[in-house]
């Protein structure tokens, strides 16, 4: 595959804004990135959901950049800012073997990959044919699209993408994609068509090798979005589904909305969970917040990372 054939008229993401990454400074879209493969971290990770993280850690990759930019983004370093090193497919493949050699690793993680998607697809065919046969896994924002995915079916053992968001409007003030709740529901439609629910939950096993697992991160003061959500996920899927229930969120850059400015209080986080059990959610990873009853965030700082480090994570997150 010639990686530059897909960046020439660029509609890798839903924005699908046609600009022709290839034409140098003048060639970048939304993710303010043109065609050269910047990376920002590679390396274990442990802050994942237990049957992802293993006990050796998921071999992460940080691409830089996103076709979201959420201005809550909590690793907004390399999701706005772009922080990161520009490399080449030949040398991330041979970082990535070296990694996978000195640590072990459980899986080979792609985080938010989907603007550079042709060179995760490189480095996947590398991997399989030097005999590296750990599971793929891309990590995503949910909103996706349904053609790419398609090219990403044969490159890709297991999804985990997020369901942000059940409201249009919040999406649309957050991330600037009003359409968001549903491309991200017919993405996950096609990430579940291509390899079924993550199967570590039927097989007992303790790390996973292929299915879904959709995350949803509880934003203060959004409860409706979050119940909204939900239920959404549970007309679609079912409560089969598995579910990864997320309260870390951390107000790291000032928000106009001034309940984005705190943390996630535990009478929220009861609340959402109760609606998750009450509808049924069988396989689900939950993680209790850390900010006192007002949601005063406090120094509870323990999931955000530092892309300006060698090792940018502080340690391992508790997700049960």
């Amino acid at each position: 595959m010639d990686p530059t054939v897909l960046f020439k008229a660029c509609k890798l993401c839903p924005r699908e804004c046609g600009i022709n990454r290839t034409n140098g400074p003048a060639g970048t879209g939304f993710c303010r990135l043109d065609h050269r493969l910047r990376v920002a971290f590679i390396g274990a990770h442990f802050g994942e959901e237990p049957l992802i993280t293993g006990t050796r850690g998921s071999g992460t990759i940080f691409f830089s950049g996103c076709s979201l930019r959420c201005s809550i983004c909590q690793n907004h370093q390399i999701s706005r800012e772009n922080m990161g090193r520009i490399t080449d497919i030949t040398e991330l493949s041979m970082e990535t073997a070296r990694m996978i050699e000195s640590q072990k690793v459980h899986n080979i993680n792609y985080v938010t990959p989907d603007h550079f998607f042709p060179y995760a697809f490189l480095l996947t065919s590398f991997l399989r044919e030097k005999g590296y046969g750990l599971p793929i896994l891309y990590n995503l924002s949910g909103y996706q699209s349904v053609s790419m995915l398609k090219m990403a079916e044969d490159y890709a053992d297991i999804y985990l993408p997020d369901y942000k968001y059940a409201d249009s409007d919040l999406a649309g003030k957050i991330s600037g994609c009003e359409d968001y709740p549903a491309v991200a529901l017919d993405s996950i439609a096609e990430m579940v068509r291509q390899k079924g629910f993550l199967d570590s939950f039927a097989t007992g096993s303790r790390t996973a090798g292929k299915g879904v697992l959709v995350r949803h991160l509880i934003l203060p003061g959004k409860i409706k979005n979050s119940l909204d959500a939900l239920s959404s996920l549970f007309i679609e899927f079912g409560a089969g589904l598995p579910l990864s229930l997320m309260s870390q969120y951390y107000p790291v850059l000032p928000q106009e909305d001034g309940d984005l400015n705190r943390s996630v209080t535990r009478d929220e986080f009861d609340r959402i969970y109760s609606h998750a059990l009450d509808l049924g959610f069988k396989n689900m990873f939950v993680q209790i917040p850390g900010g006192d009853a007002r949601g005063d965030p406090g120094a509870d700082t323990g999931f955000l990372p530092d892309f300006s480090l060698k090792k940018p994570f502080k340690g391992k997150g508790p997700i049960c």
